[in-house]
């Protein structure tokens, strides 16, 4: 096995060790969310867009040593050359028994044509690509506004004394709303279209050097809906009240009067970001009665759950039994997809009231649905504070009660409505 070759295979066991099969269903914030697997072994922060491009062997060139170092530390080894010598040493005999022919000996090659060679070699592995000083940089934000949405933020930076080919701004997980930047020019606005906690992110070539927490709140529920996931164009659902017989929740009507396009497919989305973050991610409980009606005709009609924190995210998507290969539960590092796992017991009638409970004591998250125990998991990853929580659906939540709480008794937000 070559060393390419080692690369892909490495970031596909990777995506198999995280519960993906299969990396041509995998969307970019899958992607994205290796990348962070990855930093939370090694430190060192990879783009999406560069993981899928080792994945499906897009590249001409060995990655950055940065990125080899990332790779190999999450199967716990300091560098990439450690990594390597017991991989590749594994093959190279049998090749040369197999094909001789195609080896060439070094000795038959004039002078002029070896050095032409290696001084190639040498420059574009040692040039081209190459990122230094990516610790001299800055990174800062201020908002224009206090927390109104869509809101601008000023991004302040100096990347003069970075050595690298292109350096970008990326707003938070999302790859579409990537800004190149230059040096010599040290502000960029840019607008946040959605409520939340995003990490801002400073990119030379493909590596994140720094990062910025940009909180946007809401202190209240705020709506709206995404008509295409790849373009995410986000739609907003402004009403006078969300309050539909006693529950949280929309009616058709609003939709309409939003010039919501009802009969397209759509992800609706109900989110609630408080100002204050103080419940922290590893210790909480979180009880909810929720349902869901649609919107249209939908074979596999699910309702997420996502408790947003400052690190990782908490997410669990639910469906009916016969589309049980479409839900997942994610907790930190832990996603187990229905794809390839059993996740029929997270599986319910999502058109009725359902009581789901979550509880996670020392990163030990437990989840039970009407009362029973259906699934636990244990992570690694520090959440740091949980900064929001929502629901998705393909059709409109109706929510009859919330409550979120520290396992000492603070509470993060409580609602009968």
């Amino acid at each position: 096995m070559n060393e390419q070759a080692l690369v892909k295979a490495s970031v596909i066991e990777i995506f198999n060790k995280n519960g993906y099969s299969d990396p041509a269903r995998m969307t970019q914030r899958d992607f994205d969310y290796i990348g962070e697997q990855l930093a939370q072994k090694s430190g060192i922060l990879i783009s999406g867009t560069t993981i899928k491009r080792l994945a499906y062997g897009e590249f001409t060139r060995l990655p950055q040593v940065a990125t080899l170092n990332a790779i190999a530390n999450y199967y716990d080894y300091k560098t990439w050359q450690d990594f390597k010598a017991g991989k590749i040493d594994e093959g190279p005999a049998k090749e040369s028994a197999k094909e001789p022919e195609r080896r060439f000996n070094i000795k038959y090659w004039s002078v002029p044509v070896v050095i032409i060679i290696l001084g190639s070699f040498y420059f574009f592995h040692s040039t081209k690509g190459t990122l230094k000083n990516a610790e001299k940089a800055s990174f800062s934000f201020r908002k224009n506004t206090p927390n109104d949405i869509p809101n601008s933020v000023v991004f302040s930076y100096n990347i003069d004394e970075v050595q690298a080919d292109s350096f970008f701004i990326q707003q938070s997980w999302n790859e579409n709303r990537k800004r190149r930047i230059y040096k010599k020019t040290y502000t960029l606005t840019d607008i946040y279209y959605e409520p939340g906690y995003h990490i801002a992110k400073l990119i030379a070539n493909d590596a994140v050097i720094k990062t910025a927490d940009v909180s946007i709140p809401t202190d209240r529920w705020f709506f709206y809906a995404i008509d295409n996931i790849a373009n995410y164009t986000t739609q907003y659902i402004k009403v006078d009240t969300f309050n539909n017989n006693g529950s949280l929740g929309l009616r058709i009507q609003q939709l309409q009067e939003n010039n919501i396009e009802v009969s397209k497919d759509k992800r609706y989305h109900y989110v609630y970001f408080p100002s204050q973050m103080d419940i922290p991610g590893d210790n909480f409980r979180y009880k909810t009665r929720v349902r869901m009606q649609e919107v249209r005709n939908s074979l596999c009609p699910y309702i997420e759950i996502e408790l947003y924190c400052q690190r990782s995210f908490m997410n669990m998507r639910c469906t009916t039994k016969g589309c049980a290969h479409e839900a997942f539960v994610a907790f930190g590092e832990q996603l187990k997809k229905g794809s390839d796992n059993d996740l029929l017991p997270i599986t319910f009638d999502v058109n009725q009231w359902t009581d789901i409970e979550i509880t996670v004591k020392n990163k030990v998250a437990v989840v039970k649905i009407n009362g029973k125990e259906v699934f636990s998991t244990r992570y690694t990853t520090d959440t740091k504070y949980l900064a929001g929580l929502g629901y998705i659906s393909n059709g409109l939540c109706e929510v009859d009660k919330v409550e979120l709480y520290s396992l000492d008794g603070k509470a993060m937000y409580k609602n009968e409505f």
